[in-house]
């Protein structure tokens, strides 16, 4: 066994209906004396009561999925000219993005406050999208300086985004089982995060406002992240990533639905890490365990319905193709993709 394993620095606090109190500790723990807020529309009222008695000189609030290059240019224009020394990003995926391209250039750092099941507050990766095409990379100046969980502020993640956020996160632990820099350590984070999500999402579809579901899920969903924080993009997130950036679907969408189709692709080629996440799931396959959480939840069922077209499908599978990464369990081909890809467009089974 010889692997090389880093751990990213970063300090995480669960903290239980407490979110407001522990965000001002955190920000003086950083002697940050002039705030950027960055928080969508939809979570004004949630952030005004928790940055209340913050020294905010900027509330940022457009937001938009995977970025724009031309909304990053616009946020970090803000911060440079309101003179702000830390950023607190308060949403999910598209929000803590908007935080990670700021400190991109200015090197400012991040307190993270996720509303969903997301991930993207423990990782270093930072991503955008310009020309329909999305860019990704990995730099530290990105990785949040803090992150505060409070599953109280996911009691009115309506079910649907739930599901969906949730099972992004179950795709970050399956990617991370081949991704390209795997090892050990991640395997084994992204198992016991397979664990805490097939128990913990179903919990939160039952009982939405429930607390135990959701920080399990909460719980599983960071340990999601970080595997795959270290592990690195597999062609799952390869997939997602092209078909996000080219025709604008909703991300967490997007992964639930493709999910299943990349899991029966490579999953036979990696029978070890395919007969570990069976166990998690409590399954006989990883894939029919995937499918019952999938059944139990009510999952995203077809890309079709989240705007992309059949006609569209091959130019997609040209840039997945180009993007394949190193080290995938088995060789990919265009017809392979135009097969996961046509697979996915209709909904059926993997």
């Amino acid at each position: 066994m010889r692997f090389t394993h880093e751990t990213l620095p970063q300090r995480v606090v669960f903290a239980p209906s407490s979110a407001a109190g522990t965000l001002a500790d955190e920000v003086g723990r950083l002697e940050a004396r002039r705030l950027m807020v960055i928080a969508g529309e939809a979570e004004g009222a949630l952030a005004d009561g928790l940055v209340a008695d913050l020294p905010v000189a900027l509330r940022h609030t457009e937001v938009a999925m995977h970025v724009p290059v031309e909304v990053a240019d616009r946020a970090r224009a803000a911060a440079q000219q309101h003179g702000v020394d830390a950023l607190v990003s308060i949403g999910g995926g598209s929000t803590t993005g908007l935080a990670k391209a700021v400190a991109l250039t200015s090197g400012l750092p991040i307190v993270a406050v996720p509303t969903t099941y997301a991930g993207s507050e423990a990782t270093a990766v930072w991503g955008l999208t310009e020309g329909g095409r999305k860019t990704t990379g990995v730099d530290p100046r990105v990785l949040p300086r803090v992150v505060v969980y409070d599953a109280t502020l996911l009691s009115t993640l309506p079910v649907g985004l739930s599901v969906a956020s949730g099972l992004n996160a179950v795709a970050h632990c399956v990617d991370s089982m081949w991704a390209p820099r795997t090892d050990p350590v991640d395997q084994a984070l992204a198992v016991e995060g397979i664990r805490a999500l097939r128990s913990g999402l179903p919990e939160v579809i039952r009982d939405p406002r429930g607390l135990h579901g959701r920080e399990r899920t909460l719980c599983g969903a960071y340990l999601a992240a970080v595997a795959f924080a270290s592990a690195g993009s597999g062609l799952h997130h390869k997939i997602c990533h092209v078909l996000g950036g080219m025709y604008d679907l909703p991300h967490a969408q997007t992964h639930a639905v493709v999910l299943p189709y990349v899991l029966a692709f490579n999953g036979p080629s990696v029978p070890d890490a395919e007969r570990r996440m069976a166990a998690a799931f409590d399954a006989p396959s990883a894939l029919d365990g995937l499918q019952r959480l999938r059944a139990e939840v009510d999952a995203p069922r077809a890309l079709r319905d989240y705007g992309l077209r059949a006609s569209e499908v091959p130019a997609a599978a040209d840039a997945v193709l180009r993007e394949v990464p190193p080290g995938n369990p088995r060789t990919v081909t265009r017809d392979d993709l135009v097969e996961v890809l046509h697979r996915a467009w209709e909904g059926a089974e993997p």
